[in-house]
């Protein structure tokens, strides 16, 4: 199950960058072959209504924002400046850690909450009584959006959807921080896709002494002596 979870926000995550990727293109593009003095073809693409395209983007890219939030915090791509924790002790250093871990989790539940209220308020109480068939009494449609004329709650389910995925993965990475000691790492030099230079046998992939993340309990860091494993 949580494979499928964390395959479903790769994709949602890869199709919004790509769609919005492939939408700005088209513009630019149609931008520009619309200031050439092209018979027929100049009338034709003037002719074409894409004021939509921004607007279309922004709501893309917000989405993809809300739901790579939540991406960083189970794959560990948040940077922090956390000098002062790593050089605690580890029973301290593992109380820093959880209390930031629950922060996260309770300040993304609390956005999750008020977010959807203010949905539900914002048309998506009507959207759902038309859908049920149930009278509307002075429950209010909602406004649309200015181009594409969709029902701003759908495109602000992005803040009570994003926050609550992130409110989960801030828990899962405690839950497992509790078990094994160990927080998720990522290597800000890696690019996906292409080929990584293979890696002596006994090179530590946790060794990154940059203190741009929360050292855990089990991988020892690039000049700690003290507490974990090689």
């Amino acid at each position: 199950m949580m494979k499928i979870l964390d395959r479903l926000e790769e994709w949602i995550i890869t199709l919004l960058m790509g769609g919005a990727t492939a939408i700005i293109f088209f513009a630019v593009v149609h931008r520009y072959l619309a200031g050439l003095s092209i018979p027929g073809l100049q009338d034709w693409l003037l002719s074409l209504n894409v004021s939509w395209t921004q607007e279309l983007c922004i709501i893309m890219f917000v989405w993809m924002a809300k739901f790579g939030a939540a991406y960083g915090v189970r794959t560990g791509i948040h940077v922090g400046v956390d000098v002062l924790i790593n050089r605690l002790s580890d029973s301290n250093r593992s109380k820093f850690i959880l209390f930031g871990l629950m922060a996260g989790a309770l300040f993304t539940a609390v956005v999750a909450t008020l977010g959807a209220h203010f949905v539900w308020e914002n048309g998506a109480h009507y959207a759902f009584l038309s859908l049920t068939g149930a009278e509307f009494g002075d429950v209010p449609e909602g406004p649309t959006t200015p181009d594409l004329e969709w029902p701003t709650w759908i495109v602000y389910s992005a803040i009570p959807l994003g926050s609550s995925l992130m409110c989960f993965r801030f828990l899962q990475v405690a839950w497992n921080f509790v078990r094994t000691g160990e927080l998720p790492h990522h290597d800000h030099g890696h690019v996906d896709g292409l080929e990584d230079e293979v890696l002596p046998v006994d090179a530590d992939v946790y060794g990154m002494g940059d203190n741009l993340h929360m050292h855990d309990l089990k991988h020892r860091q690039v000049g700690d002596k003290k507490g974990g494993q090689q």
